[in-house]
């Protein structure tokens, strides 16, 4: 009995055990797994035909010995998916060695084999200029979000042409076996919506056609197809809304609607106009100023005056202004803080600019930024502040304007950058570099030259030290040669504005030009020049500079006509000029290439023979006077003068014809032959040219666009034989029309003069004239 019960305890036992044992190997696995991550032994990438297996196992973050881990699993498809080659991507593991080897299935989106665009008949574009406007590309992958972009961008191309109503859509044909697919856009066109009327409703203090000029939109007509725009008419409300606010009509409200006509393609635009108050300015107080007078910031306030309109914008004017006026006198660290208040007992609004002037800022260092081919030295010596002097506006100014004289630089501008010491800040000079240096070839055709054709290589920032780039010291080379059909030239030219780092210009001109007989350009002869001329300047003020120059030329006058008098015909020779020249010239212009505003004043005194040798002796002073007034707009007003007076002395008994002055034509009084005005030989009606002459313009210049500006002007000038016959017998007059259009190859200047007198030699009253000229500097 006690035999069979401990053969029963025992076999209990055991199956005890061995069902623990059983019920908990699995736990003790699974548990194991979850919380020891397996190694990536191996990665396999399924489905992929185009794209190389390399491309896509370079964009996971998964490798080959490192754990397995869910996200970032997770997060690999995301990158594949970004990489949009695959309509279809997965990812699954199976035992692999001691870890997991993962398998990448990817299907692949078809390959893009042709695009069509399908019904695109009123908006013409080249097929070829389609395609590159579109995100999907041919030989690309297809993908559906840059099919959904390509939709809006054939749908925007139709709403900016009027086309709004048109209706776009796609198809795709698919070619399982090659993988690949045929894109079609399907446009089903709708008619042109065009602006009927343009409907202004609420306004009471200025008409319709007022608020009608401030805004882009326009109603169809003749000149203007009246597409609606939604950008443009979005911001034509917000100039309708400045203007009021500009005006004194602080609460002004503007809105529109856009409604359709029922049966025709019209649109018509109402534009809901609240004026509200209009608003003036009241007392206009200032406070906690001591550095300038009440009087003096007063000066200074454009806009918000008393009992004048009140307007936020103008009083954001004033504060600009009143900093300057700070800024000007170095107090840069000074602040105005303005406040306003209506006035219950005037219904005015008063204004109050609290003064915080601070102290005086100084120049700790100056930076240069920007340039790359231009020293910090060129740069450097046009600037009129140094360390240690308090900031100046005014220096500031003309040492931009100086930058921007020089030609090398697109943009200029000026910051400042704090420092350890309060009151002091470093100047930071920004500049964007232009290109200096050009070759250029080209043609033309002007009323002096006929038809001209030029090749030219010049460098304005050129560097003789700097082999092989040869740019960035400020000199400047040119080498030009040009071949007309009555005249040529060559010219070498160079210029070194700082001599040995002194502020000396030193340069010099080698040349030879020639001009056939032309009666009709004014030339009776046939004319050859030789020379060349060394030149020395110096800024003896700001604004002043002289410059002293050395010629010699030698000049060969043939080909005059049979017929012509003796007075023509004893020019005929050769002969040889060496002549020194004093000249002055103080230049208060803003901008030297386009100016707007200031001044220039040039006198120059020639003295030819007597101690310098030659074989003609003469003086010559030739002076120029030029002011600009900057008009509405940006255009400007040009009132020149040009004073001419010459006589011979010593050996000679009067100027050589090459020497004397001409007048009429492109570049003096047009309307007019060129070099016609003035003495003429009484046969050949060819000009002589005088010893004195005198010439007056008024030119108004407008910009149309960037580059081309249209022009009025109004000439009037003559030249005598005599000096002492200067401004006798009158003047030959003229007015016209003109453009100026700036290209790569230089100015192209076109006028149309129509003289108010007679040509010389001719019996009735002459026609208007065309006058064209491709110019460029020297």
């Amino acid at each position: 009995m006690k035999k069979i019960f401990f053969i029963f305890v025992f076999f209990f036992v055991f199956l005890s055990i061995a069902f623990a044992q059983e019920k908990n190997s699995p736990q003790e696995e699974s548990h194991s797994l979850e919380n020891t991550p397996l190694i990536i032994e191996a990665i396999e990438v399924r489905g992929n035909k185009s794209v190389s297996t390399n491309t896509i196992l370079s964009k996971i973050k998964s490798q080959i010995g490192s754990h397995y881990q869910d996200n970032i699993v997770s997060d690999d498809i995301k990158r594949l998916n970004l990489l949009g080659f695959f309509s279809d991507i997965s990812i699954e593991t199976q035992p692999f060695k001691d870890g997991l080897k993962l398998i990448i299935n990817v299907t692949e989106n078809p390959i893009i084999e042709k695009i069509y665009f399908i019904g695109m008949r009123r908006v013409y574009i080249k097929e070829e200029k389609l395609k590159e406007m579109l995100k999907s590309k041919e030989k690309e992958y297809l993908n559906n979000t840059k099919i959904k972009e390509d939709i809006e961008i054939l749908r925007d191309l139709y709403v900016k042409k009027g086309f709004s109503d048109t209706e776009i859509s796609y198809e795709v044909s698919l070619n399982k076996e090659k993988n690949s697919a045929q894109v079609k856009f399907i446009v089903k066109e709708a008619m042109r919506l065009k602006i009927k009327d343009i409907r202004i409703k609420g306004n009471k203090a200025y008409p319709a056609k007022r608020i009608l000029k401030l805004i882009k939109t326009r109603r169809a007509w003749l000149f203007n197809a009246g597409i609606l725009k939604e950008e443009t008419l979005k911001d034509d409300i917000k100039k309708i809304i400045a203007f009021y606010k500009h005006n004194g009509y602080a609460d002004a409200q503007v809105n529109y609607t856009v409604s359709r006509h029922p049966r025709k393609p019209f649109l018509y635009i109402d534009i809901q106009i609240e004026e509200g108050k209009k608003y003036l300015t009241g007392k206009v107080a200032i406070t906690g100023n001591s550095v300038f007078s009440e009087a003096e910031i007063r000066k200074v306030l454009k806009n918000c005056l008393e009992n004048k309109v009140f307007s936020e914008e103008g009083i954001k004017e004033d504060v600009a202004n009143i900093q300057g006026l700070y800024f000007d006198k170095g107090y840069i660290f000074a602040q105005v803080k303005e406040s306003f208040s209506l006035n219950p007992q005037t219904g005015q609004v008063d204004i109050s600019y609290n003064i915080v002037e601070n102290e005086v800022g100084y120049v700790n260092r100056i930076k240069i930024r920007g340039n790359i081919k231009t020293k910090d030295v060129v740069i450097r010596r046009e600037l009129r502040l140094y360390p240690g002097e308090r900031f100046d506006g005014e220096k500031l100014k003309r040492s931009k304007e100086r930058l921007q004289n020089l030609g090398f630089f697109e943009e200029v501008s000026f910051d400042t950058e704090d420092t350890d010491i309060p009151n002091r800040k470093d100047l930071v000079v920004d500049v964007k570099e232009a290109k200096t240096g050009t070759f250029s070839f080209g043609g033309g055709y002007s009323t002096i030259d006929e038809f001209v054709g030029f090749v030219e290589i010049e460098q304005r920032n050129f560097d003789w030290k700097n082999f092989p780039y040869f740019t960035g010291d400020g000199q400047d080379l040119k080498l030009r040669a040009s071949f007309g059909t009555l005249s040529d030239s060559y010219i070498l030219s160079f210029t070194e504005p700082w001599l040995f780092d002194y502020p000396l210009s030193f340069g010099f001109d080698l040349y030879r030009q020639s001009h056939e007989r032309e009666a009709d350009v004014g030339y009776g002869y046939d004319q050859k020049r030789t020379g060349g001329d060394l030149r020395l300047g110096k800024e003896l003020t700001e604004y002043l500079r002289a410059d002293l120059e050395y010629r010699y030329d030698t000049i060969e006058i043939s080909d005059v006509s049979e017929e012509a008098t003796q007075e023509l015909k004893k020019e005929l020779g050769k002969n040889a000029i060496s002549s020194i020249e004093l000249s002055l010239t103080q230049d208060k212009r803003d901008n030297r290439f386009l100016p707007t505003q200031g001044y220039l004043l040039t006198g120059s005194w020639q003295i030819a023979g007597g101690i310098f040798g030659g074989d003609k002796d003469f003086f010559k002073f030739l002076g120029r006077a030029s002011k600009y007034l900057p008009l509405w707009q940006n255009s400007v007003l040009e009132l020149r003068m040009r004073v001419g007076l010459a006589d011979a002395y010593g050996d000679s008994n009067e100027i050589p014809i090459y020497e004397r002055f001409f007048a009429g034509g492109s570049s003096t009084v047009r309307g007019y032959e060129e070099r016609k005005l003035g003495p003429y030989d009484a046969v050949t009606k060819d000009p002589l040219g005088g010893d004195s002459l005198l010439v007056t313009n008024i030119e108004y210049t407008y910009p149309i666009f960037d580059f081309l500006r249209a022009a009025a002007f109004l000439d009037s000038g003559n030249v005598w034989e005599k000096t002492s016959d200067i401004g006798s017998g009158g003047f030959k007059s003229s007015w016209g029309l003109g453009l100026r259009l700036k290209t790569p190859l230089g100015p192209i200047n076109l006028d149309y003069g129509i003289p108010f007198n007679k040509d010389p030699g001719k019996d009735k009253k002459s026609n208007g004239r065309f006058h064209f000229n491709v110019g460029y500097g020297f």
